[in-house]
């Protein structure tokens, strides 16, 4: 398990650039966190050092659910806060983005754990006193 702290949102995204070095080019991260914790953040500079977007081009997917970064598309940046059942999430075509040559970044995924791949990344986001973040990348056991 690796694990640095934060203090703003640059040094989050320059964390996120970090691991953005450490994670492969294809596969599943899973961003866990409170409402707040600072996901779509680390998320801007996972997408920055890959290469897929700037951090000002990168916002939440809350409403429009899946975003693309990349020409070709490089990241896929997924929030399934708003879903409520396994079967909604599904219909987003999770499989056929696991499928391709790409990163998918979730939020929230964490609440149907079934449509997740084995062997994925978990990066967990905690927010503590004086806005002082700790963030922790592990793996999730394989098949």
């Amino acid at each position: 398990m690796l694990h640095w702290q934060t203090r703003s949102e640059d040094e989050t995204v320059a964390i996120g650039v970090q691991i953005a070095a450490i994670l492969p080019r294809r596969g599943a991260v899973l961003l866990r966190g409170n409402l707040g914790a600072g996901k779509t953040t680390l998320a801007k500079g996972i997408a920055l050092g890959l290469g897929a977007a700037q951090p000002e081009e990168v916002s939440s997917p809350t409403f429009t659910l899946v975003h693309e970064y990349g020409s070709p598309v490089r990241v896929y940046h997924v929030d399934l806060y708003r879903i409520e059942t396994a079967g909604q999430a599904a219909s987003l075509g999770l499989e056929e983005l696991f499928d391709r040559d790409a990163l998918v970044l979730i939020e929230w995924g964490e609440k149907f754990p079934g449509l997740l791949p084995a062997g994925r990344f978990e990066i967990y986001i905690e927010r503590g006193a004086d806005e002082v973040r700790t963030v922790r990348l592990l793996t999730s056991p394989g098949p």
